[in-house]
């Protein structure tokens, strides 16, 4: 009989609402934050386009700002991912905060002094996404630590309403500050604004992260985060749509200043509305992504049709005659922006165990910025060569053909994967006097297989063995034994003892479930048995033959 207590702990959590996430303090204080931050940093971006595009008649000058933003990104975003799984990310995040609060208040008085030019402002630009690059993989990994799985979705659409609501307000609010005063008072309150972040981060208690295995060294951890993504299939295909989605709609982010001042000849105030307008779609679809969920279960739904809309607004920036015109398109820009935004972060997020969060949503990023940047280098170029019209257009068109991607690329569905840890599995039963750097370590597990069942065990394992190079293993394989058609052995290699300690560390729930279905091929009467053999030390690197099955 089921004690009611159990049938509790059993039920899963009522569907939650969107506002949910705000019942939890540290989630109310640091969405409030960072929307203050993110209204300076697009008060900032309209600010910096527009002052270089008064400065400077280079169309392809222009299109380098988003480059400027972008660029960092590609070249930092791993490696603070690695910092971020490796150290404190409260006193990171600190650290980041306060440089480009730094960063932002020089620029200010730079530009007040009347000592801004062009490639300075190109600079300037650079330095802050050099902080935002190294921000963003510890920032974006906070939600998880501070709200609860089922409301994660949830929490992470409340962070783009923020993103959007702030998209909404700091361009029109940035246009109104550089029409009354100077690009100067934008740039100096967007450093203010990283001050208040700074010290929510201070206050914040985070809990402390404790674990058995051995800590990572910094390229041991950026190399674990590489291999993550490269064992995971699922994260394939959510990376591919991502660069294709960046890498056509950059064309907008890049060339919308140009529309606005060359080819309609308006001003500040209307480029900055635009962008308003542009805001205001993104939060009402934030505001009905629920529905929208309900109606489209899929999430290739939701992302195919919003690719459809962008190539829609590329082409209306390109031949609409008006600004009037613009102004409703721009809004079903930021609804199809927020669409493929929420569904591939969500789908990124709710794939990630906690061990490797950052690395991987470092690696994310790095895709959806270097879509990015490369694509506002590719616009830039074509519109200084054939004009913004055509940019615009071959933009459109080239997000037309990668909704085909969305056939061999389908977007994973991770709502019922469990990763938390599998605290059940036990450490090798090995003394731990084991020095941690002695390796390599070569793993044997034999299993019985009954011959009739073979092929599904062989099929089992192929899964199974990509979770083991996933979580650390450098190679391996299945054997069979000539004089015992029963006995099946598998072997990997992993490069020292503390990193199969990891390997321990690493296992999930869910893996548990994969290796749960190999096992039901094994016909003994108890578990499969696992040998662990450790190279001597000074004694050369070997690996038994054939063990290279899985390279």
């Amino acid at each position: 009989m089921t004690s009611s207590s159990d049938t509790l702990k059993n039920t899963p959590p009522a569907p939650a609402s969107l506002w949910s996430a705000f019942s939890i303090p540290m989630f109310r204080a640091i969405w409030l934050a960072a929307f203050v931050s993110n209204v300076g940093t697009w008060m900032q971006n309209m600010a910096g386009v527009w002052l270089l595009t008064t400065l400077s008649t280079s169309q392809v000058l222009v299109a380098l700002m988003q480059t400027a933003t972008s660029l960092p990104v590609f070249l930092l975003s791993v490696p603070a991912g690695a910092l971020a799984d490796l150290f404190d990310r409260r006193r990171l995040l600190m650290l980041t905060q306060g440089f480009m609060s730094v960063v932002a208040l020089v620029l200010g008085l730079v530009t007040l002094q009347g000592w801004a030019s062009a490639e300075s402002i190109l600079g300037f630009t650079f330095l802050l996404g050099i902080g935002a690059a190294l921000n963003a993989p510890a920032w974006q990994a906070i939600t998880p630590e501070v709200v609860p799985r089922h409301i994660l979705p949830n929490a992470l659409t409340l962070n783009g309403i923020s993103i959007n609501l702030s998209r909404a307000i700091g361009p029109a609010l940035g246009g109104l500050i550089i029409a009354w005063y100077s690009p100067a008072f934008v740039f100096l309150l967007n450093g203010v604004s990283f001050v208040g972040t700074f010290f929510v981060i201070r206050g914040w208690k985070r809990e402390a992260v404790t674990s058995n295995a051995p800590v990572e060294d910094f390229f041991t951890a950026l190399a674990a985060g590489i291999r993550y993504v490269r064992f995971s299939p699922s994260l394939h295909a959510i990376l591919i749509r991502a660069f294709s989605f960046t890498l056509g709609a950059s064309a907008m982010w890049a060339l919308l200043s140009l529309v606005v001042a060359r080819r309609l000849g308006a001003d500040s105030g209307t480029y900055g509305l635009l962008l308003t307008w542009l805001g205001a779609g993104a939060v009402t679809a934030a505001l009905l992504v629920n529905r929208i969920n309900e109606r489209w279960k899929n999430p290739d739904q939701r992302v195919v049709t919003a690719f459809v809309l962008f190539a829609g607004v590329n082409a209306a920036l390109a031949l609409a005659p008006s600004v009037l015109l613009l102004y409703p398109v721009m809004f079903v820009g930021g609804m199809a922006w927020l669409l493929v935004m929420t569904s591939l972060n969500v789908s990124m997020q709710l794939h990630l165990p906690k061990w490797v969060q950052a690395r991987v949503l470092s690696i994310y990023l790095l895709v959806f910025q270097g879509g990015m940047a490369l694509g506002s280098v590719l616009w830039g170029w074509v519109s200084a060569h054939y004009g913004i019209p055509a940019a615009l257009l071959l933009a459109g068109g080239w997000l037309l053909l990668a909704t085909l991607l969305a056939i061999p690329f389908r977007l994973p569905i991770a709502d019922k994967l469990d990763l938390t840890p599998a605290r059940d599995k036990p450490h090798p039963p090995i003394s731990d006097s084991i020095p941690h750097d002695r390796g390599p370590v070569v793993v044997m597990v034999e299993y019985r297989v009954e011959p009739a069942v073979l092929p599904d065990f062989l099929r089992a394992m192929e899964e199974f063995q990509r979770l083991r190079r996933r979580d650390g293993a450098l190679r391996g394989g299945i054997f069979a034994d000539p004089k015992n058609p029963l006995r099946q052995v598998e072997l990997f290699t992993v490069a020292s003892w503390g990193e199969h300690l990891r390997q321990h560390q690493r296992f999930t729930k869910e893996d548990l479930r994969i290796q749960e279905a190999v096992l039901q091929y094994h016909s003994g009467p108890d578990r499969p048995t696992v040998s662990h053999f450790i190279a001597e030390p000074d004694v050369p690197e070997q690996h038994p033959a054939g063990l290279n099955a899985l390279d």
